[in-house]
């Protein structure tokens, strides 16, 4: 098929769903995306009322060179046989914001990162700033200043490894896991998150502070490997960001970025099935010709991309007949990621918050919390959040001397059957009440303007979500790399995932690198020989 007419559908106006079209365009294909809800961000989508401004999902921007990445692409600048990727010594070498973003948002850096409470009041603030961070651990346990050189050493070697070496390749086949899998072994990469970090912390405190991350992309500590260590260097290298505005100003640009490319968005458009040839022959696979959508349209295009939730689009949009590796019964076994409470509440600011941008408010309980939630999935007495409170540095979310907020407080996923229409309310005012009693937000209750609060309920039955997931496919070790779901479908031809549940993972930066590297299969699936770009050097970027 001659290149600039090849028709791509994307299912979801996600981050992974804006990042590859915008990707698609530039390499000249013609790409609808499809969106169930009436506003693009899917879990980043935004809720607006009496004045206040919530963004419903992501907050936390770790990398903005993707973003900006994105913003600078053309239609045309690229085609199929020469796209243009730079190199990771390009990128490194970046700290301002290039002015092509600036066209569509404006970002900046928030310090610090996150102020941890723990269960005692005390906290520790984690930001990028070595002097600062071994004076708190002088302070909490000064017997693990030396083991933090120690993790701060491992965690960059596992960054160097991990993330700019490995970051942007497809595990396709076990032939690529086995050929890095002696060296994530060596780094020690392979074992569970919190046994790594408790190798060079005997302090539980610091041991939650160094294993707390991977609870933001829907991963237990005590179970995703060691590999996600990676973060706190990314954060340490790049920082963390906001976008004024809010997330979903960032959405909103990305979504005016992929028009001016041509791309087209269509919302209030729920898909019913992704339509499907039957195989020529045993041997062959079956293609996919288009979609099927709820009000009873077809439209009908050479590529099929899913930003939706893998469990759904396999099994709720492709008939059995059509799938031989993601079958049901596999689909059903794999772990899903933890869900969410999350409570939008706005209140009058009458002092001065104790607060920072980005708080984590730890329970009394680390581990078996954790445990009740992934595991025995029981809603339990107790909680941790994570209390994000933008207006401390955008006032704009707010009505004048207003504050606007949302804490998300980790909850299991729908397998658990509890009934949230009963312990949705509870644990809503549970919640604010403690913020308010506990003197983290001072009178909130008698200044509380507005709240609501979205359940594991939502996840499920708005965002299309198998069993009111949040994150996906939980990130553990059995179904990291090559054992997470292809970005390109090992049953269907020229269908392809991207987002969270596909290959890196979740978060925001891992999304936008899954819309890369489902690009990058595209291009190479559609253009030929294309080996002068796909060599080794040219895929690990950044």
């Amino acid at each position: 098929m001659e290149n600039g007419h090849n028709r791509a559908l994307v299912i979801g106006a996600g981050f992974g769903g804006l990042s590859l079209g915008i990707r698609l365009q530039s390499l000249g294909f013609d790409t609808t995306i499809v969106e169930k809800l009436d506003a693009p961000g899917g879990r980043a989508y935004v809720k607006k009322t009496k004045g206040f401004v919530f963004d419903m999902g992501p907050t936390v921007i770790t990398v903005p060179h993707f973003i900006e990445e994105l913003f600078e692409l053309k239609r045309g600048k690229h085609n199929l046989n020469n796209p243009d990727f730079p190199s990771c010594e390009r990128l490194l070498a970046k700290t301002a914001t290039r002015s092509e973003t600036s066209r569509y948002v404006t970002i900046v850096p928030i310090a610090p990162f996150y102020r941890i409470y723990f269960d005692d009041k005390t906290h520790f603030d984690y930001d990028g700033d070595r002097n600062n961070t071994l004076a708190q651990i002088k302070e909490i346990a000064p017997e693990d200043l030396k083991g933090y050189e120690l993790f701060h050493e491992a965690a960059e070697a596992i960054f160097k490894r991990g993330f700019l070496e490995l970051g942007y390749t497809f595990f396709e086949d076990t032939k690529t896991m086995l050929k890095v899998l002696p060296d994530l072994l060596k780094l020690d990469a392979v074992r569970n998150l919190f046994s790594f970090t408790s190798k060079y912390f005997s302090n539980e405190k610091l041991r939650q502070v160094f294993s707390f991350e991977t609870l933001l992309i829907g991963g237990n500590p005590f179970s995703v490997p060691a590999i996600y260590a990676m973060i706190h260097f990314v954060e340490k290298t790049w920082g963390v960001h906001y976008v004024m505005g809010g997330t979903g100003k960032l959405v909103n640009g990305m979504v005016k970025k992929f028009e001016e490319l041509g791309g087209c968005i269509r919302f209030n458009t729920e898909v019913a099935s992704i339509k499907v040839d039957k195989r020529d022959s045993i041997f062959s696979k079956p293609r996919v010709t288009g979609l099927k959508l709820k009000n009873g349209e077809n439209l009908f295009a050479e590529i099929i991309v899913s930003n939706a939730d893998y469990a759904n689009t396999y099994m709720k949009l492709i008939e059995r007949k059509h799938r031989r590796w993601n079958n049901n019964w596999k689909i059903q076994r794999m772990s899903y990621s933890m869900s969410l409470v999350v409570i939008y509440f706005g209140f009058k600011a009458t002092q001065p918050l104790d607060l920072r941008h980005h708080n984590i408010i730890l329970g009394p309980r680390y581990r078996e919390l954790l445990s009740d939630i992934f595991k025995t999935k029981i809603l339990a007495q107790d909680f941790s959040q994570y209390l994000h409170i933008p207006t401390i540095t955008d006032p704009s979310l707010a009505p004048e001397n207003h504050h606007a907020a949302y804490t998300l407080i980790p909850v299991p996923n729908n397998q658990s059957n509890i009934d949230w229409d009963n312990e949705g309310p509870k644990l809503t005012d549970t919640v604010l009440l403690f913020l308010d009693e506990e003197g983290y937000i001072p009178d909130l209750m008698a200044n509380l303007v507005h709240s609501e609060f979205i359940t594991p309920d939502y996840f499920e039955n708005t965002l299309n979500s198998y069993i009111g997931n949040s994150f996906g496919v939980e990130p553990k070790l059995t179904q990291s790399a090559f054992f997470r779901p292809h970005n390109r479908s090992e049953d269907i031809e020229n269908l392809y995932l991207v987002g969270a549940n596909a290959q890196p993972g979740a978060g925001t930066p891992s999304v936008m690198m899954s819309a890369k590297m489902t690009a990058r299969a595209i291009a190479k699936d559609f253009a030929g020989d294309v080996n002068s770009w796909v060599e080794e050097k040219s895929l690990n970027v950044y």
